[in-house]
């Protein structure tokens, strides 16, 4: 038995030997594979921002904990500082740090513990805003291109409100400022400022109006994705500009307002140009108009020195005028002179060809009542010889006339085509044949040809 143990173990297929690496592979992929992208929550700890970017942290419950690893370029968008001892959920890849075969999450985006649920209020929240139309860009209000006044809707202890007075007094200390106070978060910040806006609306004593806080989590910023802020900024009568958090925070009044900047300062400069700029370009546009000026003025100057040259005494006009026309009476009289003379030239010469050219009516009369009577005689002559000459074209005629000869007994023989038949060697047995009599005419057929010598 120990044989047939001993034979079989020596015949059995030996079992596959993988590399460590190959088999932590394997086991990566099987884990990414298995578990997609999800959501997993948990307390901050072991944190560590390492000098690549990159950020090394556990997450930990009550009864175990797993490595995480955010790399940089997830960690530079993230918009706040994680520190241990946080409650965050954290979307994750499941996977395996092969080099050392560990267990652990990589995190793609992280957020506060609880904030999912006020990132679900705040899209729901959207799309109904969005829906009605309170977003649309046709609705959006121009800004105006040099406020005079511009209104503030902040708190007055906001950081958010030192970067618009200190960017509005440096780039147009010549605007009035209208402040209208209001707590920015907590409880009851939502109504206070959405009051604060309809009472900018209702005093209409500004030219704009700008609605900003500094940055914060989706909690500090959630007054500003209030349904009520929202419909106080696009029911305002004044245009809006919303300046609420960083540059990568997006709130309901961002959407409604007139025009959103990334932060207070960058709307304070949305709300105002730069009055040096201004400055700038009033100084450019005087200097273009002073040249412009001076150049018309030189033009006229030309133009009036040309003018001034062509300019004379109005006595020296009528003097000129006056040698005009005595100069033209001259060489009026001077043509009507000659026109004369050229008439009176002419009519003593067509008189003259009138008299030659006159006709002698008596002498050709009498010429006329000589030549009648041998007129007369010669036409009388004339039409007997003509009258003679056509009966002997007549009887000629009546000799040659076809019919006659027909009348005499004859006829005349004609082939298919119309052609006299004058041999009859041009015909042939059986060819149709058309007699012509003196009245009316046969059609014949050929049946048989008899030469001159009588023969067939």
């Amino acid at each position: 038995m120990s044989e047939s143990l001993f034979s079989g173990a020596i015949l059995a297929p030996p079992t596959p030997v993988i590399p460590v690496s190959v088999l932590n592979r394997l086991a990566r992929e099987r884990l990414e594979a298995s578990f997609p992208l999800c959501w997993v929550a948990g307390e901050v700890s072991n944190l560590t921002y390492a000098s690549s970017g990159h950020v090394y942290f556990s997450l930990k419950d009550a009864a175990a904990q797993v490595r995480c690893v955010m790399f940089r370029n997830r960690a530079q968008i993230l918009g706040w500082r994680l520190e241990n001892g946080q409650h965050i959920e954290a979307r994750v890849l499941v996977t395996l740090y092969e080099a050392r075969g560990d267990f652990q999450l990589n995190v793609d985006a992280a957020r506060r513990a609880g904030v999912g649920n006020l990132y679900e209020q705040f899209v729901r929240l959207k799309e109904k805003l969005e829906r009605e139309g309170l977003f649309d860009s046709a609705a959006k209000r121009p800004i105006p291109a040099f406020p005079r006044r511009i209104g503030i809707v902040t708190s007055l202890q906001a950081a958010a409100l030192r970067d618009v007075l200190t960017t509005l007094s440096r780039r147009a200390p010549q605007v009035a400022l209208i402040l209208y106070p209001t707590p920015v978060q907590g409880d009851g910040a939502a109504a206070q400022i959405a009051g604060a806006i309809r009472t900018a609306g209702e005093r209409k004593e500004c030219d704009l109006l700008i609605v900003c806080r500094g940055g914060g989590s989706i909690e500090d910023l959630w007054a500003f994705n209030d349904e009520g802020v929202a419909r106080a900024i696009h029911d305002c009568p004044v245009p809006v500009i919303s300046g609420v958090g960083h540059e990568t925070d997006f709130t309901i009044a961002d959407f409604a307002a007139d025009q959103r900047a990334p932060t207070p300062t960058a709307a304070a400069e949305l709300a105002a140009p730069a009055q040096a700029a201004l400055l700038a370009r009033l100084a450019d546009l005087r200097n273009t108009l002073r040249r412009q000026i001076e150049q018309g003025l030189n033009q006229r100057g030309q133009q009036l020195d040309w003018l001034a040259r062509r300019l004379q005494h109005p006595a020296q006009g009528l003097a000129r005028q006056r040698d005009q026309l005595a100069n033209l009476q001259r060489r009026l009289d001077a043509s009507l002179i000659q026109a004369s003379t050229r008439g009176r030239s002419a009519l003593a010469s067509l008189t003259r060809r009138l008299l030659l050219a006159r006709p002698d009516t008596a002498r050709h009369a009498r010429r006329l009542d000589a030549l009648a009577p041998k007129l007369h005689s010669e036409w009388q002559k004339t039409l007997h010889q003509k009258s003679a000459d056509l009966t002997r074209l007549a009887a000629s005629l009546a000799h040659l006339n076809p019919d006659a000869v027909l009348a005499r007994g004859y006829s005349m023989v004609t082939d298919n085509e119309g052609k006299i038949v004058r041999d009859s060697r041009s015909v042939e047995p059986g060819s149709h044949i058309a007699v012509h009599l003196h009245r009316g005419h046969l059609d014949a057929s050929v049946t048989r040809i008899i030469k001159d010598d009588g023969s067939a």
